[in-house]
């Protein structure tokens, strides 16, 4: 039949009420048993406004059913259904929502007639009704069908809208107080001896104790307990007696709740927040338990006291229980290592959840449930200890009493609640459909419909679940760290009339449990930066609550803080710099982590602040290549009047060369929102490149300079630089000196001596104008590698070196050729030179023994005399056990005596030549990784010293907030630096053994 050009068969009509089965729905509906429904449009419109009326008409069939099959009169259901529309749309709405529910009610048909009732104490039950509902359940299985059967009602005034999510929250916790105070008293009933002997407190702790439970999560509790009588002093017997029998009955109540029988479970019961977790006995007395929380506490076991609350059992010993450790959660923030412990609590949350879960995550996730409840509890603790009116167990409670007090913006706070709001029934309707433990989205479409629909979304429920998702986990995700840092700007800005704000004592509070050492000067520069009513200081007010966030993840904030107002009060006129933060996403976060990482990248950036432009730029971290460098370079050189002028623009393009590598480095490093972290290895190498490239055109632009001032376009003499050492290698840290030689050769109709002296000219002045004084960072060209020595002329001529290592080279000098290659000047000569040394560094047939025996007595003699004293060995870098000296003169002895017959050898580059020597079968696999493991964890620690402290380094830092930079830099989360040492000592110690049997011989 059509109407308008509207079909209307039974099916269109069940497909416009939101069935996805029409045909199943049309059988379900022409069975017998709903025959006097089945016609009712108010009983159709009640099954499409369920969350899955397919679901919830299936599960009216199979109840009543079962009523018909117990013998019931299934027609007073049919009848109330019909005639009164709060059972309809409480009964079908759990129909809908809950599989699980619908079973329940198939093997207990006439526990629908608790959802008939409508009072107002049905409306807002709390613990005595529960109680009461719960009463006569005298046994496991009796006490499952009366908590499923209160369970019901919660989920119908749920799905049906009558509670909101924080009701509803509530409610489950006061059934699961009325459950365990049951059980508790089941537990008694079976063991009066044990009974009498004891008095027992159960704590509830978590989502429990905080008033705010899902429909099925553990619920942790803590127990104590003390003798039941007066104790007398000096008898543990007594107290011994009473914790057994407090043991006994503890386990009986956990597993009356937490078994499963004929009727399921209810939930766990978990103890593990107890003092020392699963390994700590089940039962303490109060004073065990005080002993243990002001001797070993964790900080997360006080910010998991947070929630407790007296549950069951003696009501005066569980209250006692609280007040006594009330006292220490409120003294938590005072603790020496609350900020290091907070911020690895979150960080071990996130790194455990498995990688393909975490998209699906409501809970432990990015911009899920936890950070909204690790951001609040987190700000309880810091402001809790002087303002009693934050102490609330429950989430949003306290995070209303936060507003209210100007620990948090007013707006920040309301959508952090609506955005918890949204989460929590999410889980909550997830959980609420086969009753069972999970936070994950399911991956079903079907699921996601049912999902979606419960909670009123109707036209495209898949698509507007999602989207209402991704706002919310966005916004949790955003104002997570803007609920620490907006007050403290406030706390220094005008404010309108009426406003609550930070006090001074609460803002230096905060800003020490942030990390920050000198939270009086934090203030200060925070006031200097955003007080006013400029547009500037609107603009820093925006960006300063994340960038302060971003400090605080550091190892150093108050350097991090400090050198953001150096650089806006450098370039704070400048119209394109605070637009670049504000607008670029990824500007912001990576100039704070740049700031707060160490001295080095700061110095280079505040020496030039338009270097900030490149942390905006999606290429402009990346190295630029060495061509494009020399030619920036020399142009730039070009252009400069008189030598000096033109080193001083050389320098100046290696400095912000120089910030790009740092900048690039730092931030893979330590990865952002944008950028992962990189992997160590390639990053080395990527680093290494690098300062190479940027050190040979500034090498470059120097010769150009030397040269043009004296000779105008052409030196009498053809001249190249050759790079030794790192330099050579490719693998230049930050504080690498420029190892090189000159060498020369005399042009058409010069003499060797008026070339000679030219050369020398050169060579010195390349090195005065690269080491005068300047805001710059020097580049030191070392010359001491070359034929004599320091003793030796600066620069040779290649016939001088030709005869020179004819005659007189040693084997030392064959080995540092094993480094050497063209970096600048005239390129033929550079390879002749090369070539010159090949047959040197590679000698056919190898090294003799007693060339081996002279390396080996050389390295030797090394390591007794040039490790500085009272220098670690098992630490120092480049010449302690396992490391760079180590691996390199072990590579470099199997390149002396293999490169000529393996071709592969034949590279400047350590770890390239160890590849290779690998893929010979020089060296078994197993030992080339450990050797390439040590050097470049070795390399990298040089470079984290340099970037931290701004200065050359072979050890670890001593100063503590330095060590924990290095630690940041190398991978490791705060509080671990203990563990950066034990693996640096650990690797760099296999592979001084896989040294001592390779270039030693040693068995």
């Amino acid at each position: 039949m059509t109407q308008g050009g509207r079909r209307h068969t039974p099916y269109a009509r069940l497909l416009r009420h939101g069935f996805t089965d029409p045909e199943a729905a049309g059988r379900l509906l022409s069975s017998p048993q709903l025959s006097r429904v089945r016609e009712d449009p108010l009983f159709l419109d009640a099954l499409g406004a369920t969350a899955d009326p397919d679901l919830a008409l299936l599960g009216l069939l199979r109840l009543v059913e079962a009523l018909e099959g117990q013998g019931e009169d299934a027609q007073p259901l049919l009848g109330t259904l019909l005639t009164a529309k709060p059972l309809r749309d409480r009964l079908l709405g759990v129909l809908g929502a809950s599989d699980a529910l619908a079973d329940h009610l198939a093997r207990h048909p006439r526990d629908w007639q608790a959802l008939v009732t409508y009072e107002s104490a049905d409306l807002h039950p709390g613990i005595e009704e529960f109680e009461a509902a719960l009463q006569d359940a005298d046994d496991r299985d009796a006490l499952r069908v009366a908590y499923r059967r209160a369970l019901l009602s919660i989920a119908a005034r749920d799905v049906c809208g009558t509670s909101d999510v924080a009701r509803t929250a509530a409610e489950l916790a006061d059934l699961a107080t009325a459950t365990i105070r049951r059980a508790l008293a089941l537990a008694r009933a079976a063991s009066p001896e044990d009974a009498a002997a004891c008095k027992l407190a159960v704590i509830g702790m978590g989502k429990a104790g905080g008033n705010e439970l899902n429909y099925v999560s553990d619920v942790d509790v803590i127990f104590v307990a003390e003798p039941a009588g007066p104790a007398r002093e000096g008898e543990t017997e007594d107290t011994e007696r009473a914790l057994q029998a407090a043991t006994r009955l503890a386990s009986h109540m956990m597993r009356i709740c937490s078994d499963t029988t004929a009727e399921g479970t209810i939930w766990p019961v978990d103890a593990n927040l107890r003092p020392e977790g699963r390994n700590g006995p089940l039962v303490r007395t109060l004073s065990s338990h005080l002993a243990y929380y002001q001797r070993w506490a964790k900080t997360w076991e006080f910010q998991a006291l947070l929630k407790a609350r007296p549950m069951a059992g003696d009501p005066a010993l569980g209250y006692e229980y609280v007040e006594a450790v009330a006292q220490l959660v409120w003294q938590a923030a005072e603790r020496e290592n609350f900020v290091t412990d907070v911020q690895q609590m979150r960080r071990r949350v996130v790194a455990s959840i498995p990688a393909a879960q975490v998209e699906r995550e409501l809970k432990l996730g990015p911009g899920g449930l936890r950070d909204v409840e690790f951001a609040v509890q987190l700000l309880q603790l810091v402001h809790g200890r002087s303002d009693t009116s934050l102490r609330s167990p429950t989430t949003l409670e306290a995070l209303d009493a936060l507003a209210a007090g100007g620990y948090v913006g007013r707006q920040d706070a309301a959508a952090l609640d609506a955005a918890y709001r949204f989460l929590r029934t999410m889980e909550h309707r997830i959980q609420l459909y086969q009753l069972r433990r999970t936070h994950l989205m399911p991956e079903s479409e079907a699921d996601q419909r049912r999902l979606g629909r419960s909670l009123g979304y109707r036209s495209e429920p898949v698509a507007e679940l999602h989207k209402a998702w991704r706002r919310h986990a966005s916004a949790v995700r955003r104002l997570h760290e803007k609920l620490f840092y907006r007050p403290l700007l406030d706390a220094v800005a005008q404010l309108e009339a009426g406003q609550e704000r930070l006090s001074p004592q609460a803002a230096r509070q905060r800003l020490e449990a942030l990390g920050y050492a000198d939270p009086a000067a934090a203030l200060r520069h925070l006031e200097s930066l955003a007080s006013g009513v400029s547009r500037k200081a609107a603009i820093q007010r925006t960006l300063l609550p994340v960038l302060l966030g971003w400090f605080a993840d550091s190892a150093d904030p108050d350097a991090g803080l400090l050198g953001f107002r150096k650089i806006s009060d450098a370039l704070g006129k400048s119209p394109w710099y605070l637009r670049l933060l504000r607008d670029e996403g990824a500007a912001a976060e990576n100039l704070a982590r740049v700031l707060s990482a160490g001295r080095f990248a700061p110095d280079l950036l505040l020496r030039a602040p338009e270097a900030v432009a490149l942390l905006g730029d999606e290429n402009g971290l990346r190295p630029r290549s060495r061509e494009a460098l020399t030619q920036e370079t020399l142009a730039a050189v070009g252009r400069a009047e008189g030598a000096e002028a033109a080193v001083a623009v050389a320098r100046g393009v290696r400095r912000r060369e120089l910030f790009r590598t740092a900048a690039g480095d730092l931030i893979g490093a330590y990865g952002t929102e944008g950028v992962a972290q990189q992997e160590p290895a390639a990053a080395l190498d990527r680093v290494g490149a690098a300062l190479t490239d940027l050190n040979a055109a500034t090498l470059a632009g120097a010769l150009r300079a030397a040269v043009r001032e004296q000779w105008g376009d052409e030196l009498p003499a053809r001249f190249a630089v050759i790079g030794v050492g790192r330099f050579g290698g490719r693998e230049m840290g930050y504080g690498s000196d420029a190892d090189v030689l000159f060498v020369h050769e005399p042009r058409e109709g010069v003499s060797e001596h008026e070339a000679g002296k030219a050369a020398f000219a050169v060579a010195t002045e390349m090195r005065r104008l690269l080491q005068l004084p300047s805001s710059d960072p020097p580049l030191v060209i070392d010359a001491d590698l070359r034929p004599e020595g320091k003793s030796g002329a600066l620069a040779r001529s290649l016939a001088s070196y030709a005869a020179y290592y004819a005659r007189w080279s040693v084997v030392w000098e064959s080995q540092a050729l094993l480094r050497a290659e063209f970096v600048a000047g005239d390129a033929g000569l550079g390879e002749r030179f090369i070539e010159l040394i090949d047959p040197l560094r590679y000698p056919v047939g190898g090294l003799g023994d007693d060339a081996v025996r002279e390396i080996r007595r050389l390295k030797a003699r090394m390591e007794s005399e040039r490790l500085p004293r009272g220098a670690d060995p098992t630490t120092h870098a480049k010449l302690g056990r396992g490391g760079l000296t180590d691996v390199e003169w072990t590579v470099q002895l199997m390149q002396l005596r293999h490169g000529a017959e393996v071709p592969e050898l034949r590279t400047t580059r350590t770890r390239a030549a160890l590849a290779a020597a690998r893929e010979a079968g020089l060296i078994a696999g197993d030992d080339a990784d450990v050797l390439d493991e040590a050097w470049v964890l070795a390399s990298r620690v040089r470079n984290a010293v340099m970037l931290v402290r701004g200065r050359p380094g072979d050890t670890f830092p001593s100063e503590s907030r330095e060590l924990a930079a290095v630690g940041r830099y190398l991978g490791y989360e705060p509080g671990h630096v203990g563990e950066m040492l034990d693996d640096y000592r650990r690797v760099t110690r296999r592979a001084r053994a896989v040294v001592d049997r390779l270039f030693y011989a040693a068995e």
